[in-house]
C-alpha cells in the first residue's frame, strides 16, 4: 500500500458523522444497514459520500476489524 492510500485509509477510520442521528460517531460505528439507507437514497457529494461508500463495503465485505486499530482517540 502507498503512503497515499494508508493516509486515506487512516482518514477514513477516523472519520465521523457530522450530522444527523449518528452526528459525532465515527463512520465505523453506524450500522450497515443505515449505510444501505444511503446507497438507497445516494449518498452525499464530496468526501462524505466517497467515505460512507467506501465504509459501507468495509463492512460488507467483513473488514472492520482492519479498521479499529487505526482510530485515533
Amino acid at each position: 500500500m502507498n503512503e497515499e492510500a494508508r493516509v486515506e485509509l487512516v482518514k477514513l477510520a477516523n472519520a465521523k458523522m457530522p450530522f444527523g442521528k449518528y452526528q459525532g460517531h465515527f463512520l465505523i460505528h453506524l450500522p450497515e444497514d443505515y449505510l444501505v439507507w444511503f446507497k438507497q437514497k445516494g449518498f452525499p457529494p464530496g468526501t462524505l459520500g466517497r467515505q460512507l461508500e467506501q465504509m459501507l463495503e468495509i463492512k460488507i465485505n467483513g473488514l472492520e476489524k482492519l479498521i479499529y486499530p487505526l482510530i485515533q482517540k
